[in-house]
């Protein structure tokens, strides 16, 4: 195989965060299915098929609702970040949900049909030129399908087999999946008897989640106005734009030229950035090619070793090199193209901490 398969370690954290999760859709179905209907002022009842039908296809749309909040909410305030970490594990539980709400769907109405139930469901109403009457089943078995797909692949091993942009646009397609939902459920909801609650929670849903993008997409435009300023200001002041961190791998080097073929090499360790010079004290090796270790760059040719943070060999040796200032603005790394006197202390930029 062209990527090596690495199981799912399980931590703590993952296993509060699904235990929650499921507490919670126990919950949301107990209440629904039991609780719920003493409430209803009905002649007769519900039948509990539907009553199961209704609750796990709500159950379902809810948590896509929450799933597509938590991003704009995790840039919004950082707080929501652990929300974020485990997404994955509430889209696989959403479409389990989602599967069975269609289970009873196929169940309910088409179990007894004397074609096959799947043949039914597809056969049975194919007025696509109206919207009163629209087969918005079609709307359902379709976000149902592309909730599957982003289950299956949702494993870090698909990151690395389809690669990170071909992954992310796939899994951009939840939008289709929630557009889908949203019209299934309204568009159904038009067919039978009008229902405030079902509209209600339908608007609420379609608000918040267009609100949230809405609102995180003025944050960084007026974030991309700030940087875009800043870097500007750096520019006019003599610093150069090194490249993008997402650039840098971990424990590595990129090498930067500067005027007059001097050579910079920015190192990305421990969650930090540091500038030195690509030139070993000892013969000139490149230092941009060495093993950071411990926070020391090794250098390939000799093994002559630097701290990142100050050029200063360990000691007992005394060997010096140069270092750079650097400035993270956004993403973008920014190098001040002047070298500090061999062995001069600069404090390393943290990552997530840019301007």
């Amino acid at each position: 195989m062209s990527v090596q398969y690495t199981p799912v370690l399980w931590n703590r954290n993952k296993i509060i965060y699904d235990a929650v999760l499921l507490i919670a859709i126990a919950l949301y179905l107990y209440v629904y299915i039991r609780v719920a209907p003493g409430f209803e002022d009905v002649t007769k009842p519900i039948d509990g098929a539907v009553l199961r039908m209704r609750a796990f296809g709500s159950c379902a749309f809810l948590m896509l609702t929450m799933i597509l909040c938590i991003g704009p909410l995790a840039r919004l305030d950082r707080r929501f970040l652990p929300l974020l970490y485990n997404r994955r594990h509430f889209g696989v539980m959403t479409a389990g949900i989602a599967a069975v709400h269609a289970n009873y769907v196929l169940g309910w109405y088409f179990n007894f049909s004397p074609t096959d139930r799947y043949v039914a469901l597809l056969s049975s109403n194919t007025s696509y030129g109206q919207i009163l009457g629209f087969p918005f089943e079609a709307l359902g078995i379709g976000a149902l399908l592309i909730l599957f797909v982003l289950a299956a692949t949702s494993h870090d091993f698909w990151l690395s087999f389809l690669g990170a942009p071909l992954w992310k646009a796939l899994h951009m397609s939840i939008y289709f999946a929630y557009a889908a939902v949203v019209l299934h459920v309204a568009l159904g909801a038009l067919q039978g008897p009008g229902d405030p609650i079902i509209t209600s929670v339908v608007t609420a849903s379609v608000v918040l989640v267009c609100g949230l993008h809405f609102a995180t997409g003025r944050m960084e435009a007026a974030r991309e106005r700030g940087e875009a300023t800043a870097r500007a200001s750096l520019q006019e002041a003599g610093w150069v734009i090194a490249g993008e961190v997402d650039e840098i791998d971990e424990d590595c080097a990129k090498v930067v030229t500067l005027a007059e073929e001097e050579r910079v090499a920015i190192f990305k360790y421990d969650g930090k950035l540091s500038a030195i010079t690509n030139a070993c004290a000892h013969q000139n090796g490149p230092l941009g090619e060495g093993k950071v270790l411990w926070g020391c760059i090794t250098c390939p040719w000799h093994g002559y070793q630097y701290n990142l943070a100050d050029g200063r060999a360990p000691e007992p040796f005394t060997e010096k090199i140069s270092t750079y200032r650097l400035k993270l603005i956004g993403s973008t790394v920014l190098l001040d193209p002047k070298a500090l006197p061999p062995g001069t202390h600069v404090e390393p930029v943290i990552l997530g901490e840019g301007a």
